[in-house]
């Protein structure tokens, strides 16, 4: 990574935004049943339970983020995930949160043991 001072903070404004277009809930829920293959928006409303409008505007971001690309075919618009890297980094933030968490368990296990061992002496 280059130093800050290097780097235009147009870039950085175009990197925060993509990483903004991420932290929306539905969208990562879109993203993972997209993981699968392309799907109507019908579908994805489906699976989202929530309205074609709110599913609307989430791809919309996430197509004018270049992760998303549509097609239509007759009146129905269907969606696929035009960026495959996108899944590394949601698996790479998966697996550095799955690594706290279990760290975490270890730290709860470790006091109540802790607290196990006071009350038995």
């Amino acid at each position: 990574m280059q130093s800050s001072d290097s780097v235009p903070p147009e870039v950085v404004q175009q990197v925060a935004e993509y990483f903004g277009v991420l932290s929306e809930p539905t969208r990562l829920r879109i993203l993972n049943v997209l993981r699968d293959g392309e799907r109507c928006v019908q579908d994805l409303v489906e699976v989202t339970a929530t309205s074609q409008a709110n599913v609307s505007k989430h791809l919309k971001v996430m197509v004018q983020a270049g992760i998303l690309s549509r097609r239509t075919e007759g009146t129905s618009a269907f969606y696929r995930v035009e960026d495959g890297l996108i899944f590394e980094l949601c698996n790479l933030v998966c697996d550095r949160l799955a690594t706290r968490i279990e760290q975490q368990a270890r730290y709860f296990r470790a006091f109540s043991l802790a607290a196990e061992n006071q009350e038995s002496a």
